[in-house]
């Protein structure tokens, strides 16, 4: 194989590079960034890159449309486009929109929890909050600690 048609044949399959560019683009944005809104725009990024990979991979060249078609008004073999690529794809784009949903939900309730939608933030939030809560539990376990010898020394 020649170094011309392997480009012409990668040239050819643009689709593909394209499917490939946007998925390295949406895995990067959600590796990335500290943003949850960011994140979620990389993981429906991603999801359109999978979609458009799947329809393209369903996609014949010349197919039409599976219709019954009146066997007088075609001459010749008639080519079908497989629709289960497309069926499974439609479903796939109901299930990203209700993530995305939730997704969203989820960071409105993260922002008036936390007051920020940045990771980092939340996660030094998150441990400012564990380390009160411990010192809270260790000043109650030596107040209860100096109560039962205060205790023991009286009986």
């Amino acid at each position: 194989m020649s170094w011309t048609s392997l480009i012409d044949h990668a040239i050819g399959h643009y689709n593909y590079w394209v499917c490939v560019v946007l998925m390295m683009l949406g895995f990067y944005i959600v590796i990335a960034s500290g943003n949850l809104i960011k994140k979620i725009i990389g993981l429906n990024l991603f999801q359109t890159a999978v979609i458009m990979f799947y329809i393209s991979m369903g996609k014949i060249d010349g197919g039409t449309a599976p219709i019954l078609v009146d066997p007088e008004k075609v001459s010749g073999p008639v080519v079908y486009t497989n629709p289960l690529p497309s069926v499974l794809m439609l479903t796939a784009i109901v299930v990203g929109v209700a993530t995305s949903a939730l997704g969203l939900a989820l960071v409105v309730r993260i922002k008036e929890a936390y007051g920020s939608i940045e990771e980092d933030e939340i996660l030094a939030a998150d441990r400012a909050s564990d380390a009160k809560e411990q010192a809270q539990y260790a000043a109650s376990a030596a107040q209860a600690a100096k109560t039962e010898a205060a205790q023991q020394g009286h009986a």
